[in-house]
Parts: structure tokens; sequence; C-alpha cells
């Protein structure tokens, strides 16, 4: 009961397929941010200058919101992100090589771009696939998000020691990511997007104002999640003063562990409780989270980011699941609108961080994620409260 959507991504290889690129963008990233020490570390820069540089994937972000719908539109969501998540995997080989600060920026921007429109198509799949075949796997497939992290960030920081080029390590997650991807997306590379012509919808001010509460919450989520990839092994490093290696990167396995199994578990909560109440309740268990990881130790940090895991798990499944039921938009722009704020908050958080560490340290960072956290929670009340006035 508690793991249909596991059970059914596994028995058909369909679902297992799209759910299967959500994964993949995360190993990349997983991989990716076991080495921003190496690369502060080669160019000579400060963490403000590592914030702007990251930011640069957050304008990449922006520029591709608005083009991702329609190039969903026009092929159909299974070919976009199909071809959204290889030429990802391709792409995030550049920073790496780059040796200028400005060359950083750059190749950044494009992995922006590349990760929007990976991210926006892979999640209008889903929902066309649920919708085509009356299942529910949303909050599994981020599950597979958050286990591409696992893979990504907890093989690779046992490998890290072993590969002795960060590059080589990079071009083994690529070589993977794309050949299993190949393999599977025959399974749903037909799939057209609901976003048709005589369905299309654009989004007035009036659906907008709908949807930004939605919005605004997936942007703090999915930002707190990126601030936690790209700053977690530092934050071990800088505040908690581990000087392992292997040890630093494993507060960000922590998180991603206890995400990948509460989003299994998501889709059945989900159908028990409801949306706003399981994201309310996940947002308390990540504000706790947020206040153990301020204690900075090592038992407890690790704790920390495993509590803040765990309850920001089912948020962002359950805002798409909101934006894709919306009788005011069609399912795909719904969700596009959504995500593409989301994965601007994934992107921009980090430079963000950055920039506030560069004012105190990383634990003024964290504070404010746990304030940005104590916030969803005030505007997930008022919708639900909103939610419940409408049906009286």
């Amino acid at each position: 009961m508690w793991m249909e959507s596991l059970k059914l991504i596994f028995s058909t290889r369909r679902y297992f397929a799209t759910a299967w690129v959500f994964a993949s963008l995360n190993v990349m990233i997983g991989t990716w941010v076991l080495y921003i020490p190496y690369i502060k570390d080669k160019l000579d820069i400060n963490d403000g200058q590592l914030g702007i540089a990251l930011f640069f994937l957050s304008l990449g972000t922006l520029i591709m919101i608005p083009v991702a719908p329609r190039l969903i539109n026009k092929f159909g969501s299974g070919k976009v992100t199909i071809y959204g998540i290889l030429t990802f995997s391709v792409l995030f080989q550049v920073p790496l090589l780059m040796d200028t600060y400005t060359m950083l920026c750059f190749a950044l921007f494009m992995v922006g771009m590349s990760a929007s429109l990976t991210d926006i198509s892979m999640n209008a799949l889903v929902s066309d696939v649920e919708q085509e075949d009356n299942v529910h796997y949303m909050s599994a497939s981020h599950g597979f998000f958050s286990l591409g992290g696992v893979i990504g960030a907890g093989i690779g920081s046992l490998l890290i020691t072993l590969i002795v080029f960060p590059y080589v390590h990079m071009m083994l997650a690529m070589g993977f990511v794309v050949f299993t991807n190949v393999l599977l997306a025959g399974s749903y590379y037909r799939v057209k997007s609901k976003l048709t012509v005589d369905k299309q919808k654009k989004i007035s001010r009036s659906v907008a104002g709908s949807l930004i509460g939605l919005a605004v919450i997936a942007f703090i989520v999915m930002g707190s999640e990126g601030a936690i990839e790209h700053w977690s092994k530092l934050y071990m490093q800088d505040i908690v003063l581990i000087t392992s290696d292997q040890i630093s990167g494993f507060g960000f396995v922590a998180f991603s562990m206890t995400m990948t199994v509460g989003r299994f578990f998501g889709d059945s909560i989900s159908k028990r409780y409801g949306a706003y109440s399981i994201i309310i309740g996940g947002c308390i268990i990540a504000t706790i989270g947020f206040a153990v990881l301020l204690a900075s130790t090592i038992v407890l940090s690790i704790l920390g980011f495993s509590l803040i895991g765990l309850g920001y798990s089912v948020v962002i499944p359950e805002l798409f699941r909101l934006a894709g039921k919306r009788k005011d938009v069609s399912t795909a722009t719904g969700i596009s609108f959504v995500a593409g704020f989301g994965y601007v908050g994934f992107l921009a958080s980090p430079a963000i961080m950055g920039l506030l560490s560069e004012l105190d340290s990383l634990k003024l960072s964290f504070t404010t994620l746990m304030i940005s956290t104590i916030l969803i929670i005030i505007i997930a009340g008022y919708l639900k409260a909103q939610k419940q006035n409408k049906v009286q």
C-alpha cells in the first residue's frame, strides 16, 4: 500500500524509463558538487566569487523558462526530455576544464539552460504519462531524483580518492547517464505533451496569481535543495571542521537518502492526508532539522541534514500535483510555471548562499534557509485555508 508507486515503476519499463531521467539529472549534479572545492582552489576564488559563478546557472535557467514549454508543445515531452538529459550530461563536462573565471561562468550559463530544459520537460513527461495511463508516480519519480544524488555524491565520495583527475570522474558519470538513457528512451520517446494547440492556454495575470503561492514555495524548497547540494560539503569543512574529503560529503548523502525514502512513500501519504497538510508537516520537520544542523557537531550536523531531507521530500512532488490539477490552465503549462520558478531557486540559492557567507559565515546562510522554511509553513497554511473556504 505504502509503496505502490515504487512497485509500479519497477514493474513497467515505461515508468522506470521516465523516472530514471530524474535520477540521471542528479547523478551529474551530485558528482559535480564533489569538485566545487577543487574548482575553488584551482581558480583561486572566494565564496562570493563562487556564488556569482553559480548564479550564471540561474541566468541560463531564466532564459530557458519561457522557451521550454514551446519546445515541449512542438516536439513532445518525450523527445525534449531525452535530448535535454543528453545535452545536459555532455555540457556538464565543460566547467571542470575551464582555466579562467570568465569561462567558468560561461560554461555554467550553458549548463543552466540545459538543466532547466530537462527539469521542465521531465516533469511534464511524467504528468503526461500519468494522465495517459491513469497512474500516480510523480512523488516516486522525484524520489529517483534524490536517488541520483545518492549515486552521484555517495559513490562519488568513495571514488574521489581513487580517481586522480576530476574530469575523468565526470566523464565516467556522463557515460553512465548517456548509455542508460539512450537504452530506455524508446519507452517514452513518442509521448506528446498536453500542451496541444486546442488545449494550450497562456498564463494570464489571474492564472499567474493563482499559481504564485505554489511557485514561491517551489522557489524556496528547490532553492534550499540547491544550496545544500552545493554548500553542504563546505559547511562540514568550514563550520563543523571536518578535514576528511570523504566524511565531509556525507552530509549531503544523508540529506539525499532520507529525501529518497520520503518520496517513495509520498504518493500514498498524499492520498491519505492531502497535499497541503503534508507540505506543512514536512516543513515543520525540516525546520527542526535546520535547528539541529546549526549545532555544528559531526553527529548533529548529519542528523540535521537527514531531517531536512525527510521534511522536504514530499513538498515539490505535491506542488507539481497541485499545479497539474488546476482547471484554469493546462497540466503541462501549470507544471512548467511552478517548475520554472523552482529551478530558478535551485540554481539561484547557491549564489545567494555564497554572498551571505561572505557577509558572515555559512551559519548565516543556513539560518536564512531555516527562516525561509518557516515562511513556507505560513504560505501553505494560508493556501489550505483558502481552499477550505472555497469548498464551504
